[in-house]
């Protein structure tokens, strides 16, 4: 990497994720599963005491939660190898993702809500306007939302696609000031870190994205390459470019919210480029 995002507008845009109160926590399929697609009660619940970290201090946490397919697989050992399998697998599954989180979440005495969508919710302004204030609503209530892509009714034609994309999509729509997405990496490398031993984490995106999207090119998102994560620096950014901050981090680092909260060096943060903090 040539190009370098200058030290203080780092330092500046950990102080904003750190103050940061209203946040949207992006977890992918991995960082919820385990190696046969079953719901990871583990994983599930270090996700869960993460998020009430955040809430203990102030902050209103949205989940954009996927892992309904995933964890449909799970349930009933059945493979995913059409459109219409995936949809019956995600309504399997999603019942029992919600199952769990209300569980793991009872722990703490607290509330969720499931809310499905599909890429018309978002760009329809009568209906995005209600999907923003029924978000506005639970969490004056105290609710945690919990937010997965409605695959059973989605197609090929309407699909949002990725919640990577979704998430910054909600992130930018219901006006967050952080968006941190979870996964089974620990930030953007120069390489796949799963393959490649000389792979290093990039500490910061800024003026140097056009850089980092030459980098992870040559991925995909189908695991191969950099592992998908092209969509979670596209969403990423987008949320940046809005003027908040974004973090990729590793689902599994401990205490990973906290650390965040507490303007720690954490993942990949993607610095504001609103023209103040990306100097």
């Amino acid at each position: 990497m040539n190009e370098v995002v200058e030290s203080a507008a780092v330092e500046r845009a950990r102080g904003l994720a750190a103050n940061a109160t209203r946040v949207v926590v992006k977890a992918g399929t991995n960082s919820l599963t385990d190696d046969e697609s079953n719901l990871d009660d583990e994983k599930l619940d270090k996700l869960v005491d993460d998020i009430e970290d955040l809430r203990s201090r102030g902050k209103e946490v949205i989940l954009v939660s996927s892992g309904a397919i995933g964890a449909g697989m799970g349930r009933i050992d059945y493979p995913s190898e059409t459109v219409e399998e995936s949809q019956a697998l995600s309504t399997v599954g999603q019942s029992h993702l919600m199952r769990r989180y209300t569980e793991s979440f009872e722990r703490y005495g607290q509330t969720v809500a499931q809310i499905l969508l599909t890429d018309h919710d978002l760009e329809d302004p009568e209906r995005f306007t209600n999907f923003r204030n029924s978000i506005e609503t639970l969490l004056d209530w105290g609710v945690v939302p919990i937010i997965n892509e409605n695959d059973a009714v989605a197609t090929e034609e309407i699909r949002i696609g990725d919640n990577d994309m979704l998430a910054s999509s909600v992130a930018v729509g219901v006006d967050v000031d952080l968006l941190v997405t979870l996964t089974d990496v620990d930030g953007v490398y120069t390489g796949n870190p799963k393959a490649d031993a000389d792979a290093e984490r990039i500490e910061a995106v800024g003026r140097n994205y056009a850089e980092v999207q030459e980098l992870i090119a040559g991925g995909s998102s189908d695991g191969i390459g950099f592992g998908g994560i092209r969509t979670k620096v596209q969403g990423a950014r987008k949320v940046s470019e809005h003027g908040a901050p974004a973090i990729i981090a590793g689902s599994t680092e401990p205490n990973v919210l906290e650390r965040i909260a507490t303007g720690k060096s954490v993942g990949t943060i993607f610095v504001p480029v609103n023209g103040v903090i990306d100097d």
